[in-house]
Formats: structure tokens, sequence, C-alpha cells
């Protein structure tokens, strides 16, 4: 164990006390620049609030972008910044400490500094426009008090420039972590960090010319993220700019979205592309080396200093880093030190971002993926062209296959050291397949055509490590193949289909257990109403559904009985419940399921809507439920059952109904042609603001899959204007 030094330095106590980051003053040359960057930007809100950006320049738009996003939601902007930088303690306290040295080990403010001043002239514009923004609007509006960041530098995003739910640096364990560098993590669950650890997936579909009524391709773009993650824009300018989708707050590109030629949506993948390396470390003198090869090279140390919020005010903990030439130390093993190997190129990965937004089809799109920055997603892509692709992770290293990649490696054996990424045509990937359809629900890319997908002989391991298809998997391949006159109507439909391909599998099997009962067990009494209604089941869900809510209960109870064995025997707990449960397991988790749903709701015959709610109270990032207060009934399930719309809700602390905090998030349906026509839903609204008449408009809408009309050219706006002004300007 490597010990860390605290210093009880109380620093700005007042700054503690009253909870916000005081703002410098500008000076003159920042007013005069901020009110010519204004000028030259026009935002318009439409009747949903989105906000349509357009400026001159790239960079206009981005400070216009940047504005617009802090008006809608500085709280996100503000709370995705001080989590990316490791800066997240000095608002939540001792809990994040190691949350913040975890982001440390990949973003030390020098090294971003650094790479900024290297960074291309025109991304060094975007980045300035970026800072003066979000400067800009904490300037005309001193009533907003930062509870960490007070001044916004333009290298800060290099430190947020994934637009995924989580980077990939959050696969370190932070119990380990702390453990190795002195301490115990404590509460290491942040606001923050449950809003990213919720039902992560998402879903791509693009359609071919050939399968639609229109003849135009058709994507469709459906990310499962947690509620209110991203925001609804368009941002143009003058120097060829024009994209429509979800943007992370806080960044200045547009992660899953389109232009008026070419779309492009991003998906969890299940590619193998971050290594941990067994590093033999020996003491030498006040430093350590490690082995490599025949060499004793020296270990890397780096100062960090996380500091962190008290009520007596704020202090500080000191740490040295440690880090090889694989990347930073995050625990130890068996007397080995253990390092991490992930992709880390944020000027690459800004750029690749923000040229995505200006392409015009496959081939330039295609062009952008040659950087090998998008790691932790694969991409559905369709454009006006008629062209559909499917491109597998974006950056998976080149190994030695004869290690086994799915545990640490030999640190010390240089063959076990990455030979540079497998290139675009050495992942699986797709263009045009002759079945007209591609699609990734985060599964493997085994199915991603039909009989048409790549195949998992040609292909080293590491590049997927999904051992079997997944349950939305099977149910894309259920509403897709065979249909030759999709409209952007009957995509979405699609992407709504409620059958529930899990239950479908596994409810048989809880059947079986029930007949095989004696006569004379007391459970074939207690459970034969119960089993007659999922008996007479369809397998879909609906609000009125009542086999809904016993199968989402039964599931639920099942899968907490067999977690630990199915992570030992390497298969999914949806798997595990066909295979491997038992007659009694199956049939005592019904009993409990009936249990629960008769104490929580006063029968078991409850409607599925009457659990399953939608409910925004306020903008916390840490979401609050209130039985009491107003909630709208929800009739699709979590994507763990199968369902491609993703609902994933819970009880909370006092609540007995259930309430979703993440999966559909963002969902739209994108038409290319000589022009694009698409349809589009927000989660709640797009406004954190719950004074606001967009805080929650688009609730209802969302909940039944009512997409609206998407507001893309001049002409679609006209009517549906509700304010047109330049940044900086009042109501």
């Amino acid at each position: 164990m490597i010990k860390s030094f605290s210093k009880l330095l109380l620093l700005c106590a007042g700054l503690a006390s009253t909870g916000s980051a005081q703002s410098a003053s500008p000076s003159p040359a920042d007013l005069a620049r901020w009110s010519r960057e204004a000028a030259a930007v026009t935002i318009i809100r439409d009747d949903w609030g989105i906000p349509h950006i357009s400026g001159k320049t790239d960079a206009d738009a981005v400070f216009g972008l940047l504005y617009a996003q802090a008006e809608d939601d500085f709280n996100r902007v503000e709370a995705n910044y001080f989590s990316a930088l490791g800066r997240a303690a000095e608002w939540e306290g001792e809990g994040a400490i190691y949350r913040d040295l975890r982001m440390r080990l990949i973003n030390n403010p020098d090294s971003l500094k650094a790479l900024y001043s290297r960074s291309p002239r025109w991304l060094q514009s975007v980045m300035n426009a970026y800072a003066d923004g979000l400067n800009y609007y904490l300037y005309k509006h001193p009533e907003v008090k930062p509870k960490v960041i007070a001044h916004f530098e333009p290298w800060m995003p290099l430190a947020f420039s994934d637009g995924s739910i989580g980077p990939d640096i959050e696969t370190v364990n932070l119990t380990q972590l702390a453990g190795f560098y002195g301490g115990r993590p404590g509460n290491v669950s942040s606001a923050l960090q449950l809003e990213r650890d919720a039902d992560r997936g998402s879903n791509g579909v693009a359609i071919a010319p050939s399968n639609t009524l229109s003849h135009h391709a058709l994507l469709l773009i459906n990310p499962h993220t947690s509620f209110f993650f991203r925001a609804e824009v368009q941002v143009t300018s003058q120097e060829g700019l024009n994209a429509y989708g979800a943007v992370t707050w806080g960044q200045f590109f547009v992660y899953q979205g389109f232009n008026d030629r070419a779309g492009w949506m991003h998906s969890s993948t299940g590619a193998d592309n971050i290594d941990e390396y067994l590093e033999t470390v020996t003491k030498r003198g006040d430093h350590f080396v490690y082995r490599y090869g025949a060499e004793a090279r020296a270990v890397a140390e780096e100062r960090a200093v996380v500091r962190y919020r008290t009520q007596q005010g704020m202090t500080q903990k000191d740490f040295t880093i440690y880090r090889t030439h694989h990347g930073p130390i995050v625990r130890e093993q068996s007397g080995k030190w253990v390092s991490v190997r992930l992709m880390q190129q944020p000027m690459n990965a800004l750029i690749q971002s923000f040229a995505r937004m200006k392409t015009r089809d496959y081939k330039s799109f295609r062009q952008t993926m040659e950087l090998h920055t998008n790691s932790s997603n694969n991409t559905t892509f369709a454009d006006a062209d008629g062209d559909i692709a499917y491109f597998h992770s974006n950056f998976i290293p080149r190994r030695d296959t004869s290690f086994d990649w799915t545990h640490p490696v030999d640190g010390s054996d240089p063959r076990t050291d990455w030979k540079g990424v497998l290139s675009v045509d050495e992942t699986p990937n797709l263009l045009n397949p002759p079945n007209g359809w591609v699609y990734n629900s985060n599964n493997w890319p085994w199915s991603a055509a039909g009989p048409f997908s790549p195949k998992r002989s040609d292909f080293p391991a590491y590049v997927e490590i999904s051992r079997e298809e997944s349950s939305r998997g099977r149910h894309a391949l259920k509403v897709l193949p065979d249909k030759k006159d999709f409209t952007i109507a009957s995509l979405i439909s699609a992407a709504y289909d409620s059958w529930l391909p899990s239950f479908a599998r596994m409810i048989p099997g809880l059947l079986k257990s029930y007949d095989n009962l004696p006569a004379s067990d007391p459970l074939r009494a207690n459970l034969a109403a119960p089993i007659a209604a999922l008996r007479a089941w369809d397998y879909r869900w609906a609000t009125n559904s009542i086999p809904t809510s016993l199968a989402v209960f039964w599931g639920e109870d099942l899968f907490k009985r067999d977690s630990a064995e199915t992570r030992a025997a390497a298969m999914s707990s949806e798997t595990y419940a066909i295979d491997r449960a038992t007659d009694s397991e199956r049939l005592q988790s019904l009993a409990a399921a009936t249990t629960k749903l008769n104490q929580d709701f006063g029968s078991w015959q409850t409607p599925w809507g009457e659990i399953n709610r939608f409910q925004r109270i306020n903008d916390d990032i840490a979401p609050k439920f209130d039985d009491s207060a107003p909630s709208i009934p929800v009739p699709f399930t979590s994507s763990r059952w199968g369902s491609l719309a993703s609902f994933a809700a819970r009880a909370y602390p006092g609540t007995k109904k259930w309430y979703g905090s993440s999966g559909n998030s963002f969902v739209a349906v994108v038409e290319f042609g000589d022009s694009v026509r698409a349809r589009a839903i927000t989660a709640g609204g797009e406004s954190g603001n719950p004074s606001s008449p967009h805080f929650n408009d688009e609730a209802q809408r969302y909940t039944t899959g009512n997409l609206r009309d998407v507001y893309f050219y001049p002409s679609q706006l006209k009517g549906h204007i509700k304010r047109v002004y330049h940044p900086g300007e009042s109501n």
C-alpha cells in the first residue's frame, strides 16, 4: 500500500460555507471580445424551447451553443466539468476524493494546457469560443452561483472529449484504487456517478432505400442514458456546420445526430479495448523501478492534489500517482502493481467529434473514423446517397492473440505491448449489406445484418467479448427482416415494439416448473391465479398489463438469487435463469413477487402503468421522487427484458411506485433524401429550470412514443418561433 499525505489546510472557508465559487470580474478586453462574439450569433427558440443556434464562423456557433446550454441547464454543464477535471470533491466532499483521483490519472491540468497550445489553430478558436460562451453567460447572470468552476478555460474541453455516458477510466475500481493510494473510498457513489451508472445502452438502426417506401435511407437514433444527460440542439455556421441532435451538456459537438446529408448513432461497444498489466516493481532508493524485458525502468511519479469540502472549509489530500509506459497504476494484485492502458487522445477525439458533424457522405464520414478515437462506441450510419453502414468500436488495439486479454497480462513481457490499432477494415464493419438494414443494440456484431453480418471466425476474440446474443438483439431480429416498406412512422413503431423476448424465453420454464408440482404442494393453489395470468400472456408490455407487473417483479427477484453464480458461469442472468435455475427457485421467486405486489400495491393484480412511472420534480442530478406528486404511466420496461424502448425504473427511498431515471433519453428517426425529415423526442423537456414551460412539456409524448416534428429548415421553423435573440439579451 502506498501512503498518501493529508494536509488540513483550512482554505477558502467562506467558499465552503456559501457553497459557491466566486467569478472573477472580466477585463475590458474580455467584455469587448464577448460582445463581438455575441453579435455574430443568433439563437432561435422554437415552441419546445429547443435552441437553433447560428453563427458566422464555427467558433461563433460554438460560443452560442455553450451560452444556450448554460441557459437551459448550467447545473449539468458545470457538474460534467468538475467531474471530468477531478474536482467533484470541492462540492461533494470527502466521499468524492477517489473519484477525483481516478480522473486525475488521465486529466492532468498542466498536460492538458500544453496539449491545448499544440492544437490546430481552428480547434483552439473553437475551444476559446467554448470558454467565452460559458463565461459570458456567468457575467450576464450574476444570480447564478457556480458550485466549483467560476471561470472556464479553453483547455478544459480536452478533459471531457468523449460524449459517452461515462469515460473509459470509469472501469477502474474505486475501492481498489483507494486501497492502493492509501485510504478508504468512503461513499464512492455521487449524484453524477449514480446518473452514469444507470441503465446504459442504445439502439441504432439504418434502413436502406431498398427497404423503405420513399426509397430514401432511414436512421433510428435511440441512446439509452440517464435522463437529462444531453440536450437537443441545432447548431449552424456559415463555414458549413449544420448539425441537429443530442449534445452532452458542456460539449461543443452534436454527439448523436444528423445534418442535411448524413446521420450517426453511437451505441456502447462490447469490444475489449482496455487492458491491465501486472507490473513487477521494486524499490530503488527513494523511488521505484519496474521490469520490462531485461530492463529495469523507472516508475514515473506525478503529484496530484485533490481539494475537498468539509464543514470547516476547504482542505486537500496530496497523492503521488505512479505510472509505467503502459499507464497509471490503479491497484495491487498478488504482490504486483497493476497498470491500466486505454485510449487517451483528447485532441484527436475533439477533432473527430467536430469533423463528424460536417461529413456529407459515407466517404467523408469514414475519413473521420481514421482518427480512431471513439473508443467506447459502435456506430450506425446513413446518408442521403442511400448508403447505410455499421462500424464496430473505433479503437481496438492490435495484440498478440496468444494472450488472454480478458485478464491482466504480464507487463514485463514486451510481447504484451499494443501493436498499434486495428484499421477500420480489420474490425467488423458493414456497408450496404444485401438485406437492406443494419443495427446495433450494444450486442455483438455477428447479427448486425442478419445472414450478411460479419463472421466471428474472421476476427480476433478481443474485438468482441460478448458470449451470446442479447435480448434486444433478438428483438431487433424480429422487427427488421422481411419488411420492404419502412417509413418514419413504421420505424418509430418498430423502435417501440412491445414484445419482451426475455420473458418469452423465461416464462415457459416457470410454467413447466409449476406444472411439475405435486397436487399436494401448497404452491399449486397459492400460485394458480398468477400462473394462469402468465400462461395467457402474449409477452407484450402495456400500461394495463397485469402479467407485465408479475413478470418484472418475478424476474427481478429471480435475478437477485442467481447473480453471483451467473458471474461465475460467465453467462447472462437471463440464460442462467433458463438453463440453471431450479424449479424451486423459479416458483419461490414468483411467490415473492406476488407477496411484494400485494404489500406495496394492495394486489398482485396491479396493472403495470400504476407501478411504472415518469416523474420530474426538480433538476437535481440525483433524482428525487414522491408518490404523492403527479407522475405519468409508462408502458415500456427496462431494456434488460429485451424491450427496444427502455425505461429503467425502480422504487426509491420512501416510494412504492417505480420511477425511471434512465433509458430512452433522446429518440429520433431521420429520413434522408433531397431534403431531410425527422421526428424526435427528449425525456421531460429541454430546460432544467422547473419554472420553465419546457421543463416537462415533452413528458406525455415521451411516455407514449409520440415523437414530434423536427424543425430543421427555416421553412419548418416558420410559425413555431417563440424567441429570437443574441446571447446576453434579456427577454
